[in-house]
């Protein structure tokens, strides 16, 4: 069975009276399909006002027929205003709504095959001697099993929709025989009902799976916008991390070296804070490309500007990209210098380093950046926890099949390598 989309309003049969512009594509499906349905409900009254009609005609108007015509449409009525219900309630079941829809089946059931009894024992009786005169009371209880098993197979799951159609069947066959109705045409008869309550049956499910898939649908095309904006949101929060943090660490380094400066009356102060400005705007210029999605790493930049900010943290950098970094693809390049950035971070912020080592190289087919640094105390320093950068790069390497690894290393060392498949 199909899962109808959560959240979904019903559309009952009031709801005609609202605006059709005002119904979303999904309503305006279900709309449709719903009343389709119904419309199938309602063709019982046709059909049996016609049977009652040619029969009279055939009989040149005899009033002995009145009294049974009378009631096969006071049947088709009743079992047209049971059907009309029984749809609704079968179209809400399949589509995973609260509804009763079991009680709603058994009572068409049963007045379907209350009906057929009732018309048969009624009306005139089959000429044995003609196996060609077929009452017309056969045909109306024909239409209305026809009619009742659309219902069951909405329902209903496709076993008990087939056992409670034979099922039918099987109760009407005695009133079909006591009718006068022969043997042969009997079973012709059974065979023909069966043929048509399986096409009506699987036409009737078939209206109610595609107004399921219409409302999947619509509910998969609002997670996908659901997720649309939570992949933004994680894309804006990761990238603002990794732009911001490296840059705020600078300022705040840079800042310390100036007040140190100041207090001892030396003008390299001031060039430190012009510094501290020009990083500053730097920052304001990435974080408007963040925003508007634009943010892209440059490796070699990101490379020079690690060196200068280490450096100026009295740590001995050492960058060797080789040749390869020119060839690597214009993506891995990129999710390489936002690797140098939040590992240039993370040796400002959580380490006492004396030197820090970034080396790419090329093996087996993958681009490998290792990056290493001495000074991780044994005891975390208390601005270390349990920060989102080393989440964020495993996330923009896994965008392309790659990954990041932190082998064990020397005591007071820490080593990452970055990976990504070429």
């Amino acid at each position: 069975m199909i899962v109808a989309g959560q959240g979904a309003d019903e559309v009952r049969m009031r709801s005609p009276l609202r605006s059709w512009r005002s119904l979303s594509k999904p309503q305006r499906t279900e709309l449709y399909l719903r009343w389709s349905l119904y419309l199938m409900a309602l063709l019982l009254l046709i059909a049996v006002l016609t049977s009652s009609g040619l029969a009279l005609e055939r009989a040149d108007g005899d009033p002995a027929l009145m009294p049974v015509v009378r009631v096969s449409l006071l049947l088709a009525l009743a079992l047209t205003l049971v059907l009309l219900r029984t749809y609704r309630v079968a179209i809400d079941h399949y589509l995973r709504r609260p509804t009763g829809h079991t009680r709603w089946i058994a009572v068409s059931v049963c007045l379907a095959v209350a009906g057929c009894w009732t018309v048969l024992l009624l009306g005139p009786k089959a000429d044995p001697a003609n196996p060609s005169d077929i009452p017309f009371t056969l045909y109306v209880a024909g239409d209305l099993l026809l009619s009742t098993f659309g219902p069951v197979c909405v329902g209903l799951r496709p076993k008990p929709a087939a056992l409670t159609g034979l099922g039918m069947l099987l109760a009407v066959t005695p009133a079909v025989l006591l009718a006068g109705v022969g043997v042969g045409a009997t079973a012709g008869f059974l065979v023909g009902q069966g043929l048509f309550t399986a096409f009506i049956g699987s036409s009737c499910r078939g209206f109610a799976w595609l107004c399921a898939v219409v409302w999947e649908l619509d509910a998969a095309r609002e997670a996908q916008s659901r997720l649309a904006v939570a992949e933004e949101r994680l894309r804006f929060s990761r990238d603002l991390h990794d732009v911001m943090g490296r840059n705020l660490t600078t300022i705040a380094l840079k800042s310390e070296l100036a007040v140190q400066l100041a207090r001892r009356g030396r003008p390299e102060a001031a060039e430190q804070m012009a510094e501290v400005q020009k990083i500053a705007q730097e920052s304001q210029r990435e974080v408007r490309d963040v925003v508007r999605g634009y943010r892209t790493a440059d490796l070699h930049a990101e490379a020079i500007g690690a060196r200068a900010v280490l450096r100026a943290a009295d740590v001995a950098c050492e960058i060797d990209l080789g040749a390869e970094a020119d060839r690597l693809p214009p993506p891995v390049q990129s999710v390489f210098g936002w690797v140098i950035r939040e590992a240039t971070t993370n040796v400002l912020r959580h380490s006492e380093a004396a030197r820090c080592l970034i080396r790419l190289r090329q093996e087996g087919g993958r681009a490998v950046l290792e990056l290493e640094n001495d000074g991780v105390p044994a005891v975390p320093l208390p601005s270390q926890g349990a920060g989102t950068g080393l989440r964020g790069l495993r996330e923009r390497l896994a965008a392309h099949d790659g990954e990041l690894t932190v082998p064990a290393a020397e005591a007071g060392t820490f080593r990452m390598l970055a990976t990504v498949p070429l």
